[in-house]
């Protein structure tokens, strides 16, 4: 049976362009003064949220707010954050070791390499770019070779971002309509279930986009002329995405118990929020939670390293405008953000010297684990 699917779905690991034939992934790297502005740039930011915030808000006192949060509550914010993080691993490894018989990224490789990538992505660009860097070049080192990389980080991030927008359209709707209960203002539902419809609709017609889009296009002009090489750089990123939606569906077919991960993923992160907000007295409903929190998280997209004040600003927003007392607000965003960013940052930052030792190990003995690109089985 896989044999036979991997005949017939050997399409979506071959449409993705190799790029150039260099024998490694670019690593991430920052220039000292780079670094100096991150830190600059962090600790800013840190006063903004924890110091200024509160005392524009009128909350002088956040502090002691935060210190009066029920301790039970808190403590099961922690743990609903392990088990998000369990959960992101649990698919990472899912995706990226199947059908790959031998292959090196054990449970542990596993955990050093999304948990690197998680702290990459918070610090060092926005939109996760830090973290595709890092995982792609821990991947190409463990024997992957690069068209297979491309494939798999595809499939792996239409997986999760298709439970973003498919949880946004549901909640959004659910409250506009009335079936679910709590408030719903229109400027937080309706365009939210319009964008995510949008999303959701574009990345399953992407799956008709032909393998081979980028060599049709430079078909059709002069092979050797410079328009061409830009339309076919151009027709290169259609052309990934639909290979990574044709793989997530590949992967779903199999029914492997890992891919909820993609789900647990999400589900524990806004359970963490959920938990902090009752931790200060708050208790919106579940669903008014889960479009406040994928509102905020919206703001991923603004040039800031792992949205630091986009993402807090944007949730904080979102719970006020659904009702909630700006001061609760605040503090549980606050609070969740400590467990969701900033505690992971250490462990991941351990785990990326962890990774590296794991890299020079692979590089020691680079024929063991290496196989030839293979398609989503």
């Amino acid at each position: 049976m896989i044999n036979e699917m991997d005949e017939q779905e050997a399409s979506p690991i071959d449409s993705v362009t190799a790029g150039s034939p260099a024998d490694e992934m670019p690593r991430a790297r920052l220039s000292r003064r780079q670094v100096i502005a991150l830190a600059i740039f962090v600790v800013i930011a840190i006063g903004l949220l924890y110091g200024l915030l509160p005392r524009v808000a009128g909350l002088k006192d956040t502090w002691n707010r935060l210190e009066e949060g029920d301790p039970w509550w808190l403590v099961a914010a922690f743990f609903l954050e392990c088990l998000s993080f369990g959960c992101y691993v649990a698919l990472f490894r899912s995706v990226f070791t199947v059908g790959r018989a031998g292959s090196r990224i054990a449970w542990r490789e596993s955990y050093q390499i999304t948990m690197a990538g998680l702290a990459a992505s918070r610090l060092l660009a926005a939109g996760g770019a830090g973290g595709v860097v890092l995982t792609a070049w821990a991947l190409r080192r463990s024997g992957m070779e690069r068209r297979e990389v491309a494939a798999r980080m595809t499939a792996f991030l239409v997986l999760l971002y298709a439970v973003y927008m498919l949880a946004l359209l549901i909640g959004s709707l659910g409250l506009r309509l009335g079936i679910f209960p709590g408030p719903a203002p229109f400027g937080l539902t309706v365009p939210p279930a319009i964008f995510a419809g949008v999303a959701l609709i574009g990345g399953l017609a992407m799956a008709l986009v032909p393998r081979d889009l980028d060599a049709r296009v430079a078909q059709a002009v002069s092979p050797c002329s410079r328009r061409a090489r830009v339309l076919r750089w151009l027709a290169a990123a259609p052309a990934t995405v639909g290979s990574g939606v044709r793989g997530a569906l590949i992967l779903v077919r199999r029914n492997d118990p890992r891919l909820l991960g993609a789900i647990g993923w999400w589900a524990f992160d806004i359970g963490v929020l959920w938990a902090c907000l009752h931790a200060f007295g708050a208790s919106p409903t579940i669903p008014v939670i889960v479009v406040a929190y994928y509102v905020g998280m919206l703001a991923n997209v603004l040039p800031l390293p792992g949205g630091i004040g986009g993402v807090d600003g944007g949730m904080i927003a979102a719970l006020i405008a659904f009702g909630i007392d700006d001061g609760q607000a605040i503090v549980a965003v606050l609070s969740y953000r400590v467990f969701a960013f900033w505690l992971p940052t250490i462990p991941g930052a351990l785990a990326y010297f962890q990774l590296v030792r794991t890299v020079q190990h692979w590089r020691a003995d680079p024929g063991a684990g290496a196989e030839p690109a293979r398609a989503l089985p």
